[in-house]
């Protein structure tokens, strides 16, 4: 079994900063995907951002050039850079870590922006 917690939600002002992080303990060899995910009030949960095997990095079209995905050495932590937060933005942020073996998510973090 892998665990997956998110931290770094909270309250930010339009335009603010916000890094997300994902710690992956338990069963923690052979991920292929790591990504986020976030779900707003009476939405679906869309993919926001993923690193694919072989590094490959993409993002939905609505947060390019503002958020960036990044992984640690060890391949067990994967972090989220928020920058030029909207509105639009506002949701729970999920971690999601496919793994060989499996598919595991993390409870969700709050993200809410707002002035």
């Amino acid at each position: 079994q892998v665990q997956v917690m998110e931290s770094g939600g909270g309250l930010v002002q339009p335009g603010g900063s916000l890094t997300l992080s994902c710690a992956a303990s338990g069963r923690i060899y052979d991920f292929r995907t790591m990504a986020w995910y976030r779900q707003a009030p009476g939405k679906e949960r869309e993919l926001v951002a993923r690193i694919m095997p072989g590094g490959t990095i993409e993002y939905v079209d609505s947060v390019k050039g503002r958020f960036t995905i990044f992984r640690d050495n060890a391949g067990i932590t994967v972090s989220l850079q928020m920058t030029n937060l909207k509105p639009d933005d506002t949701a729970v942020y999920y971690c999601n870590i496919v793994a060989s073996y499996g598919a595991y998510w993390g409870q969700g973090t709050q993200v809410t922006v707002s002035s």
